[in-house]
């Protein structure tokens, strides 16, 4: 039986929500420039193009102003030495790490973790970034459009958190899963292991992180206004991420609010938001249009088999929507989809009751379930006092939502391109969806 996490104390000072993707990287810079002790960065991945060039500039550049200062910086090991999907002629970012280890020195450390053998079976999906006592939140890798750096932006959401006790929480859990362990190696060194290495580093690596939680030392006091509760998670079992956030869900009385990029929510989860309309909540849903997708192709002479993902997603949502019709007309649930021109929306979380506020890098869904390693925090704000930033944060999502009504106003199989609805009929005759549906 895995330990309880303890809550952590915080004071309403100690939390700032950021609402841009801009915002987001003028944070990082301006966090790296003042960083004195440490910077733990710790992303799905940290790209090759402009922005990811851009941090790690700064990073080195910090090094070399204060040499003492800790770096370390964590990215999925698969990610890293792969392009981006669709992107077949890219190297991947490890050519760019090795290379900017040549010009600077081997002054920063850049760890590749790979908590499966094989990407598709699961990545290291950790969120948060160390900045000395500060942790900065969000659900967001570093790249030009994570970074909004040039024409296009990818929504995520993003808290900074002031808090020595959080800090190092993060930074323990890290130092023993990965540094200290061995059992993640760096990316910007000329030497790799090999095949049979990694498989071995892996297998341990899983058995670690079976049974490794967050550690804090400061306790709740009875009479402070906020608590943040570290969560991580990996592994259908015991696995204390996927256990709060349904309790967020299971315990909610009055409002629960969702954000998920893929709507591919898990059995159970689906089963506890059926139990909370039955019981009077009011549920409301934010999810990307499938425009609005990362994996959307809006060139049809383009369109490859990872296009389909975006079609996949709208269909689960429509099949929601017909089930769950009579909520959605006597407006006790509510499902809003965001576009916004050509952007790209990636807010993950839960809100119940104003109250409990669980920040995640976690999509909600079967792989993020059972696959990937996933951490979030909980924040429990009892007196309400990060409502009004709370309330300017969703002001500023929901600006760009429209609130679907009826399932007529999704598109259907019968509607979409030729390309995809082909692939998606064949997709459905081999049953392969299946599989899809669990892997996104």
């Amino acid at each position: 039986m895995l330990f309880e996490t303890k809550p952590i104390a915080l004071d309403v000072g100690d939390i700032n929500i950021l609402d841009s993707a801009k915002s987001y990287l003028s944070a990082l810079l301006e966090h790296i420039s003042r960083a004195e002790k440490r910077i733990y960065i710790t992303a799905l991945y940290l790209q090759d193009d402009d922005a990811g060039k851009i941090i790690l500039d700064a990073l080195y550049q910090a090094k070399q102003l204060r040499p003492k200062l800790n770096i370390n910086v964590f990215v999925d090991a698969h990610r890293a030495q792969r392009g981006l999907i669709g992107e077949k002629q890219q190297l991947g970012n490890r050519a760019l790490y090795l290379k900017l280890a040549q010009q600077y020195g081997d002054t920063i450390n850049i760890y590749g973790v790979a908590v499966k053998n094989k990407e598709l079976f699961g990545v290291l999906h950790l969120k948060g970034m160390v900045f000395d006592d500060h942790v900065l939140y969000t659900g967001a890798s570093i790249n030009d459009v994570y970074c909004h750096q040039h024409d296009k932006y990818r929504l995520d959401r993003y808290y900074i958190l002031n808090s020595k006790s959080l800090a190092d929480s993060f930074c323990q859990y890290l130092d023993t899963v990965f540094i200290d362990s061995a059992l993640a190696p760096k990316l910007n060194i000329e030497y790799y292991p090999d095949l049979q290495t990694r498989k071995t580093i892996v297998q341990k690596l899983r058995k670690l992180l079976a049974v490794t939680q967050y550690k804090t030392k400061q306790y709740r006091p009875l009479n402070c206004e906020l608590t943040v509760k570290p969560l991580v998670g990996f592994g259908a079992r015991n696995n204390q991420l996927n256990k709060h956030i349904r309790k967020t869900i299971q315990r909610s009385v009055d409002k629960v609010v969702i954000f998920t990029p893929y709507f591919n929510m898990p059995k159970v989860l689906v089963r506890d938001l059926a139990k909370a309309l039955r019981r009077g909540v009011n549920v409301e849903i934010t999810v990307g249009d499938k425009t609005a997708n990362d994996f959307y192709i809006e060139d049809p002479d383009k369109f490859s088999t990872i296009g389909a993902i975006p079609y996949l997603y709208e269909i689960l949502l429509v099949r929601f929507v017909k089930k769950w019709q009579k909520y959605i007309l006597s407006g006790q649930l509510t499902i809003r989809l965001w576009k916004h021109d050509k952007n790209s929306y990636h807010l993950k979380g839960i809100i119940s009751d104003s109250r409990y506020h669980l920040i995640t890098g976690s999509n909600v869904n079967p792989r993020a379930w059972a696959l990937d390693l996933e951490n979030g925090l909980l924040i429990d704000d009892k007196n309400g006092v990060l409502n009004e930033q709370v309330e300017n944060e969703l002001a500023q999502i929901y600006q760009n939502t429209t609130v679907v009504k009826s399932v007529t106003e999704l598109q259907s199989l019968r509607d979409y391109p030729q390309k995809p609805q082909k692939l998606i009929k064949k997709l459905r005759l081999t049953q392969i969806d299946r599989l899809l549906k669990r892997l996104l």
